[in-house]
């Protein structure tokens, strides 16, 4: 693996030409980051003409469907069997997708989302596959699906990752912080995860409990040394050793040795902590809720940094069972039920150091996995 250059690419796939110039989010408005006048500067075959970058499809796209409201291109930016999968759940149809557009959009009618970073890889011949963290704000200022308006502001953070050929989207992973919207509302995750749980288990649908996550294999340590084949650069490599000794091997002083000492760490719940102490703790917690969960990374990218360094957008899953105490705390005491969480982070890699972590999940959908769980129990117990 060589060192980063501009445009990393898709493994198999030709190189991207270096002389193409994608503009980054971070330090930019809105209009220069999809402007009216600016050229087509990367090659975009069979995208619409007004998209200059795969950075201005995704900023722009996003847009116009959420702030402007034309959820109608929805129908020419999404497959019709394209494949969305969410913390609660997973839409397997374009209709769908506009559906739920629509009933978010009736409850937050003054919701701005703003593109934080975009994180990619791909070219046009093989597919792009693009990282989007956004912070939305606005009020909640209709009736919806959180029930009565409560007129009070909010701000969350949400990652879309999507996999995207000739202006279409096919396969869309999105992680929304939910609950940092409901208790910034002042509403009742117990009520919203019961309710939720409820519709899902009237479904039909249950957790399933295998036991064993596959962690490691019946007694032995977890492996030790991490499966690097999906990173594309030495600095995606480093990043998948390091969660792996962080939370496969749970070494957590590798989070000393790779995190500058004033790291800055945006996480669930709109958390701002500073430090490799707090980071430490957070990451800590967050197995201590789920002691036995396993780790792994589905997708890696990355990107130079206008900033200074690399930017890298990682992809993960952890599977286990709410068997202790840690940063969950609204999921109370431990219950032992099968819990999924499915995270998307993004990472500041500069001189050596991690500077920047923006990490997203959402506790609410865990809750929601806990109930639906007490309630699969509740009933077989009953039969």
């Amino acid at each position: 693996m060589s060192d980063v250059t501009s445009n990393p690419k898709i493994k198999g796939s030709s190189e991207v030409a270096l002389e193409e110039s994608v503009l980054q989010v971070e330090r930019r408005d809105y209009r220069d980051i999809a402007p009216d006048d600016r050229p087509r500067s990367q090659s975009l075959d069979g995208f619409d003409d007004i998209y200059t970058d795969i950075v201005d499809y995704i900023i722009r796209c996003t847009h116009k469907i959420w702030d402007e409201r034309d959820i109608g291109l929805i129908y020419t930016h999404y497959t019709h069997n394209c494949v969305l999968y969410g913390t609660t759940g997973t839409i397997y149809n374009r209709e769908d997708v506009v559906r739920d557009t629509i009933q978010r959009l009736v409850s937050f009618p003054e919701r701005r989302g703003m593109g934080t970073q975009v994180i990619w890889n791909g070219n046009d011949k093989d597919g792009f596959y693009t990282s989007h963290l956004v912070t939305g704000s606005g009020r909640h200022t209709q009736y919806g699906h959180l029930g009565q308006p409560t007129f009070k502001p909010f701000v969350s953070r949400t990652i879309a990752d999507c996999m995207i050929h000739r202006n279409m989207i096919y396969r869309e992973w999105v992680v929304a912080d939910q609950m940092a919207i409901i208790k910034q509302l002042g509403l009742d995750p117990n009520h919203f995860a019961a309710r939720t749980a409820k519709s899902k288990f009237d479904a039909g649908l249950t957790s399933l409990d295998i036991g064993e996550n596959r962690r490691f294999l019946g007694q032995t340590r977890p492996n030790e040394k991490a499966d690097t084949s999906l990173a594309h650069n030495d600095v995606e490599a480093q990043t998948i050793e390091m969660l792996h000794e962080v939370f496969t091997k749970r070494m957590f002083g590798r989070i000393a040795q790779d995190y500058a000492p004033n790291a800055q760490y945006h996480g669930p719940l709109m958390k701002e902590l500073y430090g490799q102490a707090a980071i430490i703790h957070q990451h800590l917690g967050l197995i201590g809720s789920l002691p036995d969960a396993s780790y792994e990374v589905q997708h890696v990218a990355s990107n130079p940094c206008e900033e200074g360094g690399t930017k890298v957008a990682v992809r993960w899953l952890m599977e286990g069972h709410h068997l202790g105490y840690g940063i969950l705390n609204e999921l109370g005491d431990p219950t032992g039920k099968r819990v999924q969480v499915m995270g998307m982070s993004h990472y500041h890699w500069k001189d050596g150091k991690i500077v920047d972590e923006w990490n997203v999940y959402d506790e609410l959908s865990m809750l929601v996995q806990v109930k639906l769980g007490q309630l699969a129990e509740n009933a077989q117990a009953g039969a």
